[in-house]
């Protein structure tokens, strides 16, 4: 007999009483007691999305210029209102029965639906939801949502910072396939470098997972995975020169665009009129920007120093026609045509005995003559090819110096202006039927060619740097420890020899000593300029400068517009100068506080204004 078989016996009866107790108890908790089937009813899991905190913006200072502000979004889940009192619901939030009711039908329509919560009152201020968090929770269907909105310490550069604006409905289907998709109530970049660095300064979306009952309640966390915050941009602007440039441009239509000419790096981008850009933030954003919009007179909300490319760069543009030249061999330093107003006018002057006396007193006949030689080389006995054969080569120069192209920056919406090649002179004349007698205004800057306000300032860094450029730019880098962008180092050349530069350089330092800039002198600090005067048909013509400071070694290149102002000399190049003079000593001269407190004052938006600086 086995003397273990007893002992086998009792180890199974053993497993087959353990597994008697476990089979009855799941009979129980499954069959015969109804409280784990009750509980497994009334709690389900769900989980809700968190939104990130929005990274900031500061300029090249470390100077706060967007910060987040704190605010409540009241939701609504139409799905979930019970019988609720709405006149005193309405009381409450300080709306009309009207307004509930066109709230309501927009949280069930589009892309809202009626069990997903939907954004009923936007943007609350802390105090006030304070004041009505208590009552609140009374009424099922509605929650309060802290969310943050743009803050605006410095109330400027309102185009260059743009702003957001709850994604809409055609945004919210172009991102669905996103790798981190939108949600329909979340914000999203609209212009300026909240447009342009979204990615970078939406940040990453969290989630948090937890068990609620039957009624929706919470009732307990079980696992957070926590936001990651966008990233800071730090920005090129220094905002204290950008509020300066604000308040000159007060009263006037018109630009200024100052670049650190050795990175490219834009210091100030002002286009006026401006707004104020809490303006466009909060609950009250679609009523104001309905009335930026209306503003058909002024047009505030137009970037002018990128968008308006038509500007014709008048005499400015004898700088490259200067540089072009003398790189291509068609003229020398010392060349000398007369001033015979009988070809083209101007206005009377010394002799140009040479290339400096002609950009210093700004003769159009001698322009006109050196623009003649760059079109007509005599490379073919037909007139209107050779003028063909010309004009390519001449465009392919004047490319080289931004000119007729799109800057590759991180500015939205910028433009390449117009710079006119064969196919658009055949279009007008017919080809082969137009030559240099045709198209000579090109020669002082007028005709066909069209600039923005950017180009200029970039051909102004162009001529401080000697020849060449860094695309200008806002950002200097995202993030803590984030870097510039690539493109944004990249040195583009003009391929002019840098020593045709230095006659050019004298030139425009002669401008504003002796010449047409002189409102544009600083003490003790060597600019170098040059005056525009655009012709405007309709009405008075656009005063215009672009300058670079000091003379050696440039901290500042600038270019000024305002429309209407008459000669360059006149607003353009005194603007100028207070911009140069803050920007280099930090404070302004009693001279300089003399211009600033002039100009500030001045009124140039119609016929009956005072144009005499």
């Amino acid at each position: 007999m086995d003397p273990f078989q007893g002992r086998r016996w009792v180890i199974i009866l053993i497993l087959i009483l353990i597994g008697l107790v476990f089979i009855f108890r799941l009979l129980f908790i499954q069959v015969l007691d109804t409280k784990w089937k009750d509980r497994a009813k009334n709690i389900t899991l769900s989980e809700k999305s968190i939104q990130p905190p929005r990274g900031l913006i500061y300029d090249r200072n470390g100077k706060l210029l967007v910060s987040a502000n704190q605010v409540y979004d009241i939701m609504v889940t139409p799905r979930d209102i019970g019988q609720i009192d709405t006149l005193a619901l309405c009381g409450l939030l300080g709306i009309t029965k009207s307004d509930f009711n066109q709230k309501i039908i927009k949280a069930t329509s589009g892309y809202n639906v009626s069990y997903k919560a939907s954004l009923f009152i936007e943007g609350m201020y802390k105090e006030d939801y304070a004041k009505i968090s208590t009552a609140l929770k009374k009424y099922t269907g509605f929650a309060a949502v802290r969310s943050s909105e743009r803050g605006y310490p410095y109330q400027t550069a309102a185009h260059i910072l743009g702003y957001i604006r709850k994604i809409s409905k055609e945004q919210y289907n172009n991102h669905k396939n996103d790798k981190e998709p939108y949600f329909k109530n979340d914000y999203i970049g609209i212009t300026g470098l909240e447009s342009v660095y979204e990615n970078e300064l939406r940040g990453k979306r969290g989630k948090v997972y937890y068990l609620k009952d039957y009624k929706g309640n919470k009732k307990e966390q079980i696992q957070e995975n926590k936001p990651v915050k966008g990233k800071n941009l730090y920005t090129t602007i220094d905002i204290d020169l950008q509020d300066l440039g604000e308040r000159l441009m007060k009263n006037k239509l018109g630009c200024i665009v100052a670049i650190e000419p050795k990175t490219g790096e834009i210091l100030s981008m002002v286009s006026a009129p401006s707004f104020n850009p809490s303006l466009l933030s909060g609950k009250n954003f679609s009523d104001n920007y309905k009335q930026l919009l209306n503003n058909d007179s002024l047009k505030p909300l137009i970037n002018r120093p990128i968008y308006n490319d038509s500007y014709r760069p008048g005499s400015i543009f004898k700088l490259i026609q200067s540089l072009i030249a003398l790189n291509e061999g068609v003229i020398k330093f010392n060349s000398y045509f007369p001033c015979n107003k009988q070809i083209i006018g101007c206005h009377n002057h010394e002799p140009p005995y040479n290339l400096k006396i002609a950009i210093q007193h700004s003769c159009n006949p001698y322009f006109y003559q050196v623009y003649k030689r760059l079109i007509l080389r005599g490379e073919n006995s037909n007139i209107f090819i050779d003028s063909r054969l010309g004009l390519e080569k001449w465009r392919k120069a004047v490319q080289k110096f931004g000119i007729g192209v799109k800057l590759k920056t991180d500015i939205p919406g910028v433009k390449k202006g117009l710079l006119p090649s064969l196919d658009f002179y055949d279009k007008w004349y017919g080809k082969n039927r137009w030559a240099f007698s045709t198209i000579y205004s090109n020669s002082i800057g007028e005709g066909e060619i069209g600039v923005s306000p950017i180009q200029m300032a970039n051909l102004a860094a162009i001529i401080a740097n000697r020849g060449y450029y860094y695309t200008p730019h806002l950002v200097k880098k995202i993030g803590e420890n984030g870097t510039k962008k690539p493109e944004f180092l990249e040195k583009i050349s003009t391929e002019i020899d840098s020593s045709y530069y230095s006659p050019v350089v004298d030139a425009m330092e002669r401008v504003v000593l002796y010449g047409t800039a002189r409102s544009a002198k600083i003490d003790s600090i060597s600019v170098c300029g040059k005056t525009g005067t655009v012709e405007n048909k309709s009405f008075n013509d656009h005063s215009v400068f672009i300058a670079f400071a000091p003379k050696n070694n440039p901290k500042i290149a600038i270019a000024v517009y305002v429309e209407y102002g008459t000669w360059g000399g006149t607003w353009a190049a005194p603007i100028a100068s207070v911009m140069i003079e803050k920007y280099l000593k930090s404070t302004l001269s009693d001279r300089g506080k003399a211009k600033e407190k002039k100009i500030e004052k001045a009124i140039i938006l119609n016929k009956n204004s005072d144009f005499t600086f």
